[in-house]
């Protein structure tokens, strides 16, 4: 019989893959999980709007234009969200993404103190936010893996 068993690192980017699901951004679901150093979720999160805000009321599915007038001005991402809905300190962690994170979410993962970024997909790679989260990380002594897709799917009803 084959071993069936997911690795740690499948099983927690499926987490947040499936976390990634949650979010109504029509282009880019983005999921996260942040796990401690006894391989227990500390926090989950999705790219999302904020907390109170009325989705409907909000520019979704606008990418281009004025700041206020794009998506970009009230997204919260998944690595900012998981790490505000973290249940203790975050100090060693290790977070899971589905996107390498942008510059801003690099500078809130150090100040968390996260160790260690699990990654599947570089979108923005080689762009100027790109070079400078790597930039940031790096300059902090976090590490970033890059694993291979992994396939998650939901049925639903």
């Amino acid at each position: 019989m084959a071993n069936t068993v997911l690795s740690w690192d499948e099983y927690f980017m499926g987490v947040a893959k499936l976390s990634a699901l949650r979010s109504k951004d029509p282009n880019t679901q983005v999921g996260c999980c942040i796990v401690n150093t006894n391989n227990r979720i500390v926090g989950v999160g999705y790219n999302g709007m904020p907390w109170g805000s009325e989705d409907s009321h909000m520019p979704w599915d606008v990418r281009s234009g004025s700041l206020e007038e794009t998506k970009y001005a009230y997204v919260v991402h998944a690595e900012l969200n998981a790490i505000l809905n973290s249940t203790s300190d975050l100090h060693g962690c290790r977070l899971y993404v589905s996107l390498f994170p942008c510059n801003e979410c690099a500078k809130a993962i150090v100040q968390a103190g996260i160790k260690e970024i699990i990654y599947e997909d570089e979108k923005y790679k080689n762009t100027p936010g790109d070079i400078a989260s790597k930039r940031i990380l790096k300059a902090a002594g976090v590490k970033c893996r890059k694993v291979p897709h992994l396939e998650v799917q939901v049925k639903r009803g």
